[in-house]
């Protein structure tokens, strides 16, 4: 179903879908945690946390946004020879369907090409409609790309909302803002420096909401690759105890980014990855001093 809206979206083919059958307004309102994501199944496999924490809440509800129209992604098996825009369509449905099994309180999806994405000019419309969704929302805490992922349209999705989120007053911004692992994971970074979530102890549920996008899973294995990384991370976070998390993801704090618009994204990042280095030659000294 895609709603009739009281604002703007720029493309005409942007999807806006309540799985709750509320109104639009009603649906923005309620959300207190959002996630970012540039394609379709990133939510699903970087921000389980948020939605887990809002599954089957009274007065929690996850939000969902993807930003892109998911063009250009491999195919395979009963995949390999329909069209770009057929896969579109295919994994529009698959996100909203998602939504559906995620008890969202709303899905956007708002069909940007990558490429238009990566051109920061081209860029200022997805900015504007992230400021359209927080301005009628109550939003406290966003998931979305971390700084230092691998994947380009990643980190142009996670510095549009940034922007997005430096264009609202202060008293209007969310609480939290988290940077989680997808195409590059964050064990890397100091112990003290990482938002460790805890992804429960569902992993059937988890598996029914990965196993969803069946055809982006149809030749390469992402939602055994995600589960397995959570369950490393759990595992290999603290080498002196027993496992007190079955499953768990790390995330980079980006909360000082919309506390303090004078905070550069790369900076902040650039810092975190000294912070890794200065912990790795500490160790080192103790046994390579020259």
């Amino acid at each position: 179903m895609n709603a009739n809206l009281d604002f703007s979206l720029h493309h005409e083919k942007a999807d806006f879908y309540l799985p709750q059958g509320d109104d639009v307004a009603a649906a923005l309102k309620k959300t207190t945690h959002l996630g970012v994501g540039a394609h379709q199944d990133d939510l699903e496999f970087m921000a389980l946390h948020g939605i887990l924490e809002c599954r089957d809440s009274a007065d929690q509800w996850f939000g969902g946004v993807t930003c892109t129209n998911g063009a250009g992604s491999a195919r395979e098996g009963e995949f390999a020879d329909i069209t770009d825009e057929e896969m579109q369509g295919i994994r529009a449905d698959e996100q909203r369907e998602a939504a559906r099994l995620g008890q969202y309180s709303f899905m956007a999806q708002l069909d940007y090409p990558s490429s238009q994405i990566k051109d920061t000019l081209a860029s200022e419309a997805l900015i504007n409609d992230l400021v359209s969704l927080f301005q009628r929302s109550s939003i406290k805490v966003v998931y979305t790309h971390n700084l230092a992922d691998k994947h380009g349209t990643h980190i142009a999705v996670a510095s549009a909302l940034i922007k997005a989120i430096r264009k609202l007053p202060k008293d209007q911004r969310p609480e939290k803002l988290i940077g989680c692992e997808v195409w590059r994971d964050l064990d890397w970074m100091t112990d003290e420096k990482k938002v460790v979530m805890d992804m429960g102890k569902d992993a059937e549920f988890a598996a029914k909401l990965n196993g969803i996008f069946k055809s982006q899973i149809t030749g390469k294995r992402y939602d055994l690759a995600v589960e397995g990384r959570r369950r490393a991370n759990a595992t290999f976070f603290d080498s002196h105890s027993t496992d007190e998390f079955e499953r768990v993801c790390f995330g980079m704090d980006l909360t000082p980014l919309i506390e303090d618009d004078d905070i550069s994204p790369a900076k902040l990042t650039l810092d975190y990855i000294r912070e890794f280095e200065s912990s790795v030659s500490a160790e080192l000294d103790k046994y390579f001093q020259v």
